[in-house]
């Protein structure tokens, strides 16, 4: 299963990436601080899972679900 980590608590965001890594059935292909590279990272990495925290800067997490889902259609449509 292919992750991304979005977190703007760095802590959080590294101790997440590491606990999910040392499972074989998972790769972290990303990680972030904020909405925008959550969005950023799905459109490029094509994730299975994105784990995101939803209070965050420049973008919060309820947006950038809204973006990656409408990316997300868009691609199943086309």
């Amino acid at each position: 299963m292919r992750v991304i980590v979005v977190d703007d608590d760095q802590l959080v965001e590294m101790s997440l990436t590491t606990i999910l890594g040392s499972d074989e059935e998972i790769e972290v292909v990303g990680s972030g601080h904020d909405g925008s590279e959550a969005v950023a990272l799905y459109q490029k990495e094509k994730p299975d899972v994105v784990l995101m925290d939803i209070q965050m800067p420049i973008m919060d997490g309820y947006k950038a679900t809204r973006a990656i889902r409408r990316f997300s259609d868009k691609k199943k449509a086309g």
